[in-house]
């Protein structure tokens, strides 16, 4: 697919393990650093309009915002979900990099599985990184 910021076989990872929580309701998968963006999947009864760089823009708040959550009796974070009229909006963030995913509906435990997952495997691929 020839992506700038992630391997192909790490992109198949996130979409299968996307598609396989979330089901029919996945809209979108999008993975990202602080520098770069890459959308791995977009449903094909959707326009390609929207702004990626904007929402990554957006998106990228949780690298700075992570150490404000560190030490509370909140725990760990997890995932940060955003409801929007159409759908929602789940950011997953572990190291430098991160995936936002969005969906048309699902139960908390759906994105709690998904996310489950998704931390998984960006803590995975993060500690290889050098």
């Amino acid at each position: 697919m020839g992506r700038e910021s992630i391997e192909d076989a790490f992109a198949d990872e996130l979409i299968s393990a996307c598609r396989t929580a979330v089901g029919d309701e996945l809209r979108s998968i999008t993975y990202f650093t602080d520098e770069t963006v890459d959308q791995l999947y977009l449903r094909s009864d959707l326009e390609q309009t929207a702004d990626l760089i904007g929402f990554a823009d957006h998106e990228r708040l949780g690298f700075r915002s992570q150490s404000a959550y560190r030490n509370t009796q909140l725990g760990e974070y997890g995932a940060t979900i955003r409801m929007f009229e159409n759908g929602y909006l789940t950011r997953i963030i572990r190291g430098d990099h991160g995936v936002w995913v969005t969906a048309d509906s699902l139960s908390m435990e759906r994105f709690e599985e998904l996310t489950s997952v998704l931390r998984s495997l960006l803590e995975v691929d993060g500690s290889s990184d050098e």
